[in-house]
């Protein structure tokens, strides 16, 4: 079982997170525009750049109605068939954006919907495969990308807890070099609300690395997630939502990606090793606890009681702990108000 796997650099536990800007259908149909988002993704701070891989004909059957027809949703009104003919991006691109992707400093890989795709992208040097949620029950296209030795990450919107079994246990057996298992929601967009970030504590019990597949707008719930250990985080990535697209409600313009970025870094250092350990930052106020003060001047011989001695900042005194333990002995010496409590002062 691995907890982390390399993809351009180290991904999981211990390590910063790993932001996936999916460009799925934005492209609009437009290599000019797909090359563009890459640079936008690259701009961002972003580690990788997610395709979709997929030609029609690999997803559903050219049909117009029945059961190919989509009734409700962001899609409503069209067939399987005439959806994914807009939203594939073309094979003979993706050479160009891998090429690009690369010369951007960041990582390409895609989404692969059947073994052609996976065959493919293994040829043009892949470093990891995608399954999406809607794939994540046809096990053996998983096993397929699993035996090509790379890490697979696994999106898991919709699946119940034995799905996932199947499909990790799956991804596992066949040899993937690694497996992630992303949180995800199919709803597009997803409602915050509705994004039941918690899911990812049981989603950890599977000792893959975990993070999130978000569809929700703004750049909250993908930050959020890192606080409950997500290691990856991938969101849709457009140039302008008012652009349109089958994506663009539930994408990112740029500066947005930029934020989740770098809210996204900042969540992870925050996070810290959760040990006792006293940080840095509290080296300077440490002497400004409470301890125990003369708060009036005191006679030798004179009792030290709650009217002359109190619990007040600063910390050169006697902790606040001591007070019972000081109340009632007799000063040996005269203390002045202000004056720090020490043992040796009374008897």
């Amino acid at each position: 079982m691995q907890a982390s796997f390399v993809i351009g650099r180290p991904i999981g536990a211990g390590h910063p997170p790993f932001v996936i800007a999916e460009l799925s259908a934005n492209h609009l149909g437009s290599l000019e525009r797909a090359l563009a988002i890459i640079d936008a993704a690259a701009d961002a701070g972003c580690d990788a750049v997610k395709l979709q891989t997929f030609t029609p004909d690999a997803m559903t059957l050219a049909s117009p109605g029945g059961d190919f027809h989509i009734a409700d949703g962001p899609w409503q009104g069209r067939s399987l068939w005439e959806l994914y003919e807009e939203a594939h991006t073309p094979w003979d691109w993706h050479a160009r954006l891998f090429a690009h992707g690369a010369a951007r400093g960041l990582v390409v890989f895609s989404s692969a919907f059947d073994e052609r795709a996976v065959e493919a992208l293994d040829r043009l040097g892949a470093p990891a495969f995608k399954i999406a949620s809607f794939e994540l029950v046809d096990l053996e296209l998983i096993a397929c990308a699993a035996r090509t030795r790379k890490p697979v990450i696994l999106s898991a919107g919709m699946a119940s807890d034995d799905e996932i079994v199947e499909a990790v246990d799956t991804a596992r057996s066949h040899g993937a070099g690694g497996v992630a298992l992303l949180h995800c929601v199919s709803g597009y967009p997803t409602p915050v609300e509705q994004t039941n970030l918690r899911r990812l504590d049981a989603i950890a019990r599977h000792d893959t690395v975990i993070g999130i597949s978000d569809h929700s707008p703004g750049v909250v719930v993908p930050i959020a997630a890192v606080a409950r250990g997500a290691a990856i985080i991938e969101k849709h990535l457009t140039l302008a939502r008012t652009d349109g697209g089958p994506d663009a409600g539930f994408s990112l313009e740029p500066a947005e990606m930029a934020e989740v970025v770098r809210g996204a870094r900042l969540a992870w250092s925050a996070l810290g090793d959760g040990s006792a350990r006293r940080p840095a930052a509290e080296a300077g106020s440490r002497r400004f606890r409470r301890s125990l003060y003369a708060v009036d001047d005191i006679a030798p011989g004179e009792e030290l009681t709650r009217g002359n001695v109190r619990s007040i900042r600063p910390g050169f005194g006697l902790p606040p702990r001591a007070l019972p333990a000081v109340l009632g002995k007799r000063a040996r010496v005269a203390i002045q108000r202000g004056t720090p409590l020490a043992w040796e002062l009374f008897g």
